[in-house]
């Protein structure tokens, strides 16, 4: 798969696995392991790319004696979710033009 392609493409799981409310790292992974099987080292840097791109706001927190990072989406971060969703439809009228042509010949 295209590498810009499939960066988008985990830029959105991961917007997606927030959008609902406030998660943290482990949690993020978790929630995304039925679709896609991530490294936290992955994550992490997806999570700091959206941040910088103000997609997501980051706040620190004690947990279990620890400091914790939890992540929420912005106005902007759910914008890009939409727009995925309408370059999607772009992408499957593509993928049924080429499988299409593939049907024909068989």
């Amino acid at each position: 798969m295209d590498i810009q392609l499939k960066r988008g493409l985990l830029d959105v799981c991961v917007l997606a696995a927030i959008k609902n409310g406030e998660s943290y790292g482990y949690k993020i992974i978790k929630d995304l392991k039925p679709c896609i099987d991530m490294s936290e080292s992955t994550l992490y840097t997806i999570l700091k790319r959206l941040e910088l791109a103000d997609m997501l706001t980051v706040r620190t927190a004690e947990h279990g004696g620890r400091l914790r990072k939890y992540y929420r989406i912005t106005k902007a971060g759910l914008g890009r979710i939409e727009d995925f969703k309408d370059e999607w439809r772009e992408v499957m009228a593509i993928y049924q033009f080429v499988i299409k042509e593939d049907e024909e010949h068989e």
